[in-house]
């Protein structure tokens, strides 16, 4: 395994404020890696500590094995997609995606051939003239993603950059991605507040949380296996269960997450529920349940029958859906 990215023990303090706080992590070569997090939480100071745009407080960085500490952006073999795209407004497509060529004093024929191949890469061919004006949101994403690439970084920073699409063409981005950090083959780092996001792109998941990363794992055991509350919260929908109510189904006085669609309607046996609130979302339905005191949500497909609210029913799970977390918080 060849590590791209390492943190040691890295801290980023302004003043009283603690950017990042002891951060530890490897980021693998080739991998699609996700810093997932609320606003300030610290994700996004990292993106800029990898780029070189801020230097840490203490710690180490190391870029493929080479100390990143004082080393400048453009002598790093990382680029940046930030959200905004950050395109030149007086350049066409193609100048904007072979700026960084024209900067490295690579010759008019050969950076406007390699800038084009970029935009190829991306499925822009042919636009190469238009003004960023005259292009859609998708559009000016993927010349953004261009003209990172065109410099053929070992490690691609992406900073939030589907957040100003509308949902279906960010769906679309998503998978767009994802095709190509599999095409290239490079190392993908990409910074998001949004869970799905996390889930559906990313290899790895780091979880960020007031400056610290709280998890680290694949989308599945970040979803299926949170350490505290605060992950099974945040990552998707869950229901927390509080160590009383665990007491009585598991004989461990812990916290637990159960994921509302493990949740299942039972002939007999389980528990009894009375559905208080029942939502359609087209291919499922999300229902709300007393179960005693404790309010439970379950996520039913639609094709099967949805008791109606104020039905009494009753619900059980398997015991493997059964989380128990390590942390409280």
């Amino acid at each position: 395994m060849t590590v791209a990215v390492m943190f040691a023990g890295v801290s980023r303090h302004y003043g009283e404020v603690r950017a990042i706080d002891e951060v530890d992590l490897e980021v693998e070569e080739g991998e699609f890696f996700a810093m997932l997090g609320p606003s300030g939480s610290g994700k996004t100071t990292c993106l800029r500590l990898i780029a070189g745009f801020d230097q840490p407080t203490l710690g180490h960085i190391e870029i493929f094995g080479e100390t990143a500490e004082g080393v400048p952006p453009f002598r790093r073999n990382v680029n940046t997609v930030f959200q905004d795209y950050a395109l030149f407004p007086h350049l066409n497509v193609i100048d904007n995606v072979a700026y960084g060529l024209m900067i490295r004093g690579v010759d008019r024929a050969a950076r406007y051939r390699t800038a084009g191949e970029a935009l190829e890469l991306v499925a822009l061919p042919g636009l190469g003239k238009r003004r960023a004006s005259e292009l859609s949101g998708g559009q000016r994403q993927r010349v953004a993603l261009a003209r990172a690439l065109v410099n053929q970084p070992r490690v691609l920073l992406l900073d939030e950059p589907l957040g100003a699409l509308d949902l279906k063409l960010r769906e679309q981005m998503q998978e767009e991605l994802k095709t190509l950090q599999r095409r290239l083959g490079i190392t993908f780092i990409f910074v998001t507040h949004d869970q799905n996001e996390a889930l559906s792109m990313a290899d790895r998941v780091a979880l960020f949380r007031e400056g610290r990363i709280v998890q680290v794992g694949t989308p599945r055991e970040i979803y299926r296996r949170p350490n505290s509350r605060f992950v099974a919260d945040f990552v998707g929908s869950s229901n927390v269960l509080p160590p009383a109510f665990v007491a009585t189904i598991a004989d461990q006085r812990r916290w637990a997450s159960l994921r509302p669609e493990t949740i299942r309607l039972a002939a007999d046996g389980g528990h009894e529920a009375v559905v208080v609130a029942s939502n359609f979302l087209g291919g499922s339905t999300r229902l709300a349940l007393d179960v005693g005191a404790l309010r439970l949500h379950a996520l039913l497909p639609s094709a099967d029958p949805v008791p109606e609210v104020g039905e009494r029913v009753r619900i059980d799970w398997d015991r493997d859906d059964l989380h128990l977390m390590e942390e409280e918080t």
